[in-house]
């Protein structure tokens, strides 16, 4: 049975994604009871390794979220092991032609479908231990990111591979590549014509696209546009951003005797 994030997406609904940067379990529980769809645990540019992961994983494990990981690479290793310690999906950067997609495809299923080494000590605890090889191909979403134009212009071959779920778009790489300042929360009208082309693609095909936001107010706006995956910044922000909001409305409030 796939993952109720899973069923969401497939049937065109929306879904708000959580993102770990902190290596701590705590923050993760934290996190997995704020109404997320899903939580990724980001090991490319969080501060997180494999073992931090898996305690992530263990304390989102009682709470209704999807767990997933942002790989660092298209590399077969992590892939399959972040699969082996219970990811639910895998978000993979930079993936730009079709073949770098089919590699993706390839590390993620199991045969026939993929190459997958058989091993999942941690994903075969949930559900019936003898049954996971058999659903976790149904189960597990592939996600390639877009986040070069030479991805965008590859998107169909990308995403006719027989496997890839969906994309998620990575905007401050997409605008870096070309030659605008890298930030997430994006007006350009270029790369909004490339967002609404990335849209009608997945949808034609019966896939969703994702984006990674800087706000829940732009995230609301993408998904109006269509997007159906929307992340919003990740826990070390928003618990920066909340922390210097509070201490904003003290130092105002108390007035000349709490400035610096």
């Amino acid at each position: 049975m796939a993952t109720r994030l899973k069923q969401r997406l497939m049937a065109g609904k929306a879904c708000v994604n959580g993102w770990l940067a902190i290596p701590s379990g705590f923050s993760a529980e934290v996190m997995a009871q704020c109404g997320w769809d899903s939580v990724t645990v980001d090991m490319q540019h969080g501060v997180q390794d494999y073992l931090s992961m898996v305690e992530c994983f263990q304390a989102m494990g009682p709470h209704p979220v999807t767990p997933m990981v942002r790989v660092p690479w298209n590399e077969p290793g992590i892939v399959g092991k972040v699969l082996d310690g219970g990811a639910m999906g895998v978000i993979c950067p930079m993936v730009n032609t079709k073949a770098e997609a089919e590699a993706l495809v390839s590390y993620s299923l199991y045969p026939p479908k993929g190459k997958r080494s058989n091993g999942p000590i941690r994903a075969a605890m949930y559900g019936e231990a003898s049954n996971y090889q058999a659903t976790a191909n149904d189960e597990i979403l592939v996600i390639p990111m877009i986040e070069t134009q030479e991805a965008v212009d590859n998107i169909e071959a990308i995403l006719d591979v027989p496997g890839v779920s969906g994309i998620y778009v990575g905007p401050s790489d997409l605008g870096l590549s070309m030659g605008m300042i890298p930030i997430l929360d994006r007006e350009e009208p270029k790369i909004l014509a490339i967002y609404e082309k990335l849209i009608a693609e997945t949808k034609k095909r019966g896939q969703f696209a994702g984006l990674h936001n800087g706000s829940g107010a732009y995230a609301a706006k993408m998904i109006n546009m269509g997007f159906r995956l929307v992340t919003i910044t990740n826990d070390s922000s928003l618990m920066a951003k909340a922390a210097k909001e509070q201490i904003g409305v003290v130092r105002s409030g108390a007035g000349a005797i709490a400035e610096y």
